[in-house]
């Protein structure tokens, strides 16, 4: 089958960076789906784990951590799939991805493809989806329906997460959504997806909030650049708030930060729930499910802004870089082989 992977890891102006490769076909496990792949997406920790993890000697590490395609196998013990179905999912961070023909990714963290998309629309979601369902209703403890008159500051809103983060907290909470943005495009694109307010994030926080009648925020999501964003996080949050990260910081953050206003922080990874096989693995499918039917119900759109074809070394490599420039809106998609 054909692939798209690296030899070496290492920055992406390198002619090598990523390659077209020829794989067998894999073979599922019992918990397995075998899908053909139809279209992917590219995220940040595609960008990350390129630059950082060393593949085996002669053993290409194959990248991918979005994919729609077809069910073409199922294993002995899966249940609620059959071939042919249709689906969507993010995979798991210590498997092989999903830049392939085929590819094997366990059931329980898979969910059925919004009807109502293409396969490159559909692409655009699911780790995404996973990762702003879970920070804010996970993480930051929000319920559906709930917190009526606090207000939620999400920095870096024209993101991949931030993009579906907004329309979560618009269309599902009584949330005050606010969203930062620095150029006239993205600040745009957050509109768009439904934030109530846009703030410039290269400019303090405190001034502007204080003009939209917000002195203090409830609840932060830091999307991108905790370093440069932390005092002022601590500066904005409301005594007792919560602040969400998903992202390292590139020096360890002073925790007594938090001390005197009583601030919570939550980390979000998607991926702990398939990397540590959790009790409720299986609630990542679920939502899968839930936010597919908001989009075939026309409460949530795709993310979608970018779309490159085929799927090659040649495409993945200028996604890469589009990643990596911080200028993308939404998500970056390919599709077909």
């Amino acid at each position: 089958m054909k692939a798209v992977g690296y030899l070496e890891a290492g920055s992406i102006e390198r002619a090598d960076a990523l390659v077209d490769v020829e794989l067998p076909i894999p073979q599922p496990g019992s918990h397995d789906l075998r899908v053909k792949v139809a279209a992917i997406s590219v995220n940040p920790i595609d960008t990350k784990v390129r630059k950082n993890r060393q593949p085996q000697a002669g053993k290409p590490e194959i990248l991918g951590w979005d994919a729609v395609g077809i069910v073409d196998a199922v294993g002995t013990d899966v249940q609620g799939f059959a071939v042919g179905d249709r689906v969507y999912y993010a995979g798991a961070i210590n498997r092989l991805g999903s830049n392939a023909e085929y590819h094997l990714v366990d059931y329980r963290i898979v969910g059925h493809a919004p009807s109502s998309l293409s396969d490159a629309e559909a692409a655009a979601l699911p780790l995404t989806t996973i990762t702003a369902w879970e920070l804010l209703f996970n993480r930051l403890g929000v319920s559906e329906g709930g917190r009526d008159g606090q207000g939620l500051l999400i920095i870096g809103g024209a993101g991949g997460v931030g993009s579906i983060l907004i329309q979560l907290a618009r269309r599902l909470t009584k949330l005050t959504v606010i969203a930062t943005a620095s150029r006239p495009e993205s600040q745009d694109w957050c509109r768009s997806v439904g934030a109530h307010e846009v703030i410039d994030h290269s400019q303090p926080f405190g001034e502007q909030l204080t003009k939209i009648g917000h002195q203090q925020i409830d609840m932060v999501a830091c999307l991108t650049h905790i370093d440069q964003h932390w005092k002022s996080i601590i500066e904005v949050a409301t005594p007792q708030g919560r602040i969400a990260l998903i992202e390292d910081p590139a020096t360890p953050l002073n925790l007594i930060d938090l001390k005197s206003k009583s601030l919570s922080l939550h980390w979000e990874m998607m991926f702990t729930r398939s990397l540590y096989e959790t009790r409720d693995m299986a609630e990542q499918g679920q939502l899968l499910d839930r936010v597919a039917d908001l989009v075939d119900r026309g409460e949530i759109r795709t993310t979608l802004n970018q779309l490159l074809s085929p799927i090659n070394a040649q495409n993945l490599i200028k996604a890469h870089a589009l990643v990596e420039s911080g200028k993308s809106l939404g998500k970056i998609v390919l599709s077909g082989f």
